[in-house]
């Protein structure tokens, strides 16, 4: 492979904002594996946003962006998986598995697609300099030809517009919206966009931490809710605090450390079984294969508020917030019956038109 930017690179990236900036290109913001897609020729790998391949685990995406993409060209964009109209991550997950014949039945039976949204290189050109409008006029112009497995995401000067793609979209899975300076070179590992993501509260139990990985201070607090049958679900962590909060927090949550995890809601957690009927701690990585052993049961007393972007399936799509603690809730009133349920919106309506509008 022989191309003007090579692998591996560093996608750029967004800052969190409360509220989208005036005077932007707007893209939806996907919620898929980050993904630079590298073709020359019959050569095409597909490099993870750490760098890592991903080609073996899509396998039908590779003979797609052959077929569909210039032939020479660095793509950046998202594998996303759709099911009943709307994003499936659960589904991309299942991706990452070692079997070769797993990966392509999945392949076949649950197909990914490939959403660009910039172009970093074109034949023998490298585009990284290139001001933002120009770079998204020269990939409408590249995928005009593309369709199925490649997909153009739709872009809009119209901030009245993104405002409502922000509402409408995240029916669909979507998770909000990017802005882009029009002038934005292509700046690898910079936070140089700016992305505005829903969030929102819910009021959880704590069941459990893991110790951070430099020592004995608090790394996160396993979070659950109750579900209908009145059991205790796992549903995400609660992390990211300075290190002196981790300390107080190792503290403060000393008084309810279990001597073994008998008699917790989640004591059953090692038997593959019970991981497979609910939602437990310590369930097997679809990145690296194994069980994370290192989690210490908490008597189930204490609420806190966390923020949340949005669910995947029965859990948090990523890390929680704290807000506060919660002395005025009972653990049994945190339920899934406080969640906000988006209203759905058809998946195919966001791809419907991928050009820029306004």
């Amino acid at each position: 492979m022989d191309l003007p930017v090579m692998p591996p690179v560093r996608p750029m990236l967004a800052k969190s904002a409360a509220a989208l900036p005036p005077g932007m290109l707007y893209e939806p913001k996907w919620d898929g594996f980050r993904a630079i897609v590298f073709r020359d020729g019959d050569e095409v790998e597909i490099g993870s946003r750490s760098g890592k391949p991903l080609t073996r685990y899509f396998p039908e995406l590779v003979g797609a962006l052959r077929e569909q993409l210039p032939g020479r060209c660095v793509l950046d964009g998202e594998i996303v998986i759709a099911a009943d109209g709307r994003l499936d991550f659960d589904a991309l997950l299942e991706r990452i598995h070692p079997a070769d014949s797993r990966v392509r039945h999945l392949a076949e039976v649950t197909p990914a697609s490939f959403v660009a949204f910039d172009l970093l290189a074109l034949d023998g050109a490298s585009l990284l300099d290139t001001p933002q409008r120009a770079r998204r006029e020269a990939l409408v112009r590249a995928l005009r030809d593309a369709d199925a497995l490649v997909r153009l995401t739709p872009a809009t000067d119209d901030l009245d517009v993104a405002r409502e793609w922000f509402e409408q979209f995240e029916g669909a899975g979507l998770d909000g919206v990017v802005a882009k300076p029009h002038d934005l070179p292509y700046q690898p590992g910079a936070r140089a966009m700016v992305k505005v993501k829903h969030e929102r509260t819910a009021d959880c139990v704590v069941a459990g931490l893991r110790p951070h990985k430099s020592g004995p201070v608090l790394g996160s607090m396993l979070l659950g809710l109750y579900d209908a049958g009145g059991r205790l679900q796992h549903v995400g962590v609660c992390a990211s605090f300075p290190m002196a909060r981790r300390r107080a927090l190792m503290e403060e949550l000393a008084p309810l450390r279990m001597e073994s995890v008998e008699g917790h809601p989640w004591q059953a957690w090692a038997s593959e079984e019970a991981q497979a009927a609910a939602r437990l701690p310590g369930g097997p990585s679809r990145w690296t294969g194994k069980k994370d052993l290192s989690w210490v049961p908490l008597r189930p007393e204490r609420v806190l508020e966390v923020a949340y972007d949005h669910m995947q399936g029965d859990r948090f799509r990523h890390t929680a917030q704290f807000r506060r603690w919660r002395p005025d809730r009972t653990p049994d009133s945190c339920t899934y019956a406080q969640l906000e349920e988006p209203v759905s919106y058809d998946l195919a309506q966001v791809l419907g038109g991928s050009g820029t509008t306004g």
